[in-house]
């Protein structure tokens, strides 16, 4: 690799310091409640992937939760790469990207003013890899006692900065034993990993759950780019009934891509598994989404975020 270390840095309305030393008030809504809408995403050879799909659900998550965010995208935009040039990444590095919009600073009241400018924050460091071991063997899942939140109290699709709902689960997955988790809704149908879509090969077909969770853009991209190969994948529910049968399971996400599952503990009584590194249709899968990624690349380099 090129060049200097990375050095982390957060941009919070503006001034740009090292990430250590970066600070907000206390008095934040986004700190206060959670009140606040955000996305990530990562770098491939200096180019942003899926950026204006990014921005696009950015401005649906504020839609849903009836915040009119001050900043324009172009705006952001601006200083996310002024943020980047600031953490002295270029050629031969790439970053991890996260930018928040919070419904800004004000007295402690529920009620939001709707005068209040949000603010935004914007976090960037080194892209740091996951194990080896994830995609050689693959990620341990279990199923929480927690349930994802309904869809009429919470919509997943607010990508918000309320994330309980995933921190508990994923921390009782941990007690399980595993690594990450398998969210169920009440009614025993999978929804997704806590920061992940979750997708099972079940009677020969590769299927994703239709519902309770965010719709994933790396999810989306592999959708597209199993239909340009001409292999069918199926979004429909999916009950916990059904996991026993399952004979591959992988996750998805901006910086996990085509993660394969090793096991998933449904109970105390069962566990499935599933081949090491992913079974046939995972690989295959790995390698649509790995040739589309770097395709999206080539045809977005204009977007190169490192240059001056």
């Amino acid at each position: 690799m090129s060049g200097s270390p990375v050095q982390a840095k957060t941009n919070i309305d503006g001034s740009i310091v090292p990430a250590a030393e970066a600070k907000i008030s206390v008095l934040d809504r986004g700190f206060l409640y959670g009140d606040s809408v955000y996305e990530v995403f990562r770098t491939y050879d200096g180019v942003p992937l899926f950026m204006t799909e990014h921005f696009d659900r950015l401005d649906n998550s504020a839609r849903l939760i009836q915040m009119t965010i001050s900043q324009s995208r172009e705006f952001l935009i601006d200083e996310i790469r002024r943020t980047i040039h600031a953490t002295g990444a270029c050629e031969g590095h790439d970053v991890y990207v996260r930018y928040l919009i919070t419904r800004g600073e004000g007295p402690i009241d529920l009620l939001p003013d709707p005068e209040f400018p949000t603010r935004y924050v914007i976090v960037v460091t080194p892209l740091k890899p996951w194990p080896e071991r994830h995609y050689k063997v693959g990620l341990t899942m279990a199923i929480p006692q927690v349930r994802r939140n309904p869809v009429d109290a919470l919509d997943p699709n607010i990508k918000g900065g309320n994330y309980l709902n995933n921190v508990i689960a994923v921390m009782q997955a941990k007690e399980l034993g595993a690594e990450e988790s398998l969210i169920l809704n009440n009614e025993d149908y999978v929804t997704e990993a806590s920061n992940s879509n979750a997708w099972f090969v079940i009677d020969g077909e590769i299927v994703t759950p239709a519902a309770g969770n965010l719709r994933g853009l790396t999810k989306a991209a592999l959708h597209q780019a199993c239909r340009q190969a001409g292999v069918e994948t199926i979004e429909r529910d999916i009950h916990c009934n059904e996991l026993s049968t399952a004979t591959e399971c992988f996750v998805t996400s901006a910086t996990r891509e085509v993660m394969p599952v090793s096991s998933l503990k449904i109970s105390e009584e069962e566990t499935v598994t599933f081949p090491d590194g992913g079974g046939s249709q995972t690989k295959r899968l790995q390698s649509l989404y790995g040739d589309f990624v770097r395709s999206h690349i080539e045809t977005h380099a204009a977007e190169y975020m490192f240059a001056d």
